[in-house]
């Protein structure tokens, strides 16, 4: 399946080494045009001045979560389309029933490498 290496995307993390991470994961697989915010309100303002065709978004931020910003861009007819792929370090089961129905796309759980990442946007995003 291919992928649009030139489609923009949104990094969302509170921790600024994860944010590296991701995006050197990106760059690897190709990805150019890639932002990052530090939680969900600062990537909700970003949204708002700028069409991304995919949103990474950790679950654990303060003061606005991951979840909080999916239920946020889902609710927004503008965002409500953007694909939305969550990262976090618990594989609980209420939290991905949760974010299913909260309308994620798709999750990943930490650690995880390269190729897991490429599978998951290509699932998400791929032609």
């Amino acid at each position: 399946m291919a992928i649009d290496t030139s489609m923009s995307i949104l990094v969302v993390d509170d921790y600024q080494t994860m944010i590296r991470i991701i995006k050197n994961l990106l760059k690897q697989l190709g990805f150019d045009d890639v932002d990052d915010a530090s939680d969900g309100a600062e990537a909700l303002g970003k949204m708002r001045q700028k069409r991304y065709n995919l949103v990474i978004s950790d679950w654990n931020m303060q003061p606005m979560t991951g979840y909080e910003l999916l239920k946020q861009v889902r609710a927004d007819g503008g965002l409500r389309q953007t694909p939305f792929i969550m990262v976090t370090a618990e594989s609980k089961t209420e939290n991905v029933i949760a974010a299913k129905k909260a309308g994620v796309n798709n999750y990943i759980v930490k650690p995880f490498n390269a190729q897991t990442l490429k599978t998951k946007i290509e699932t998400v995003c791929g032609v």
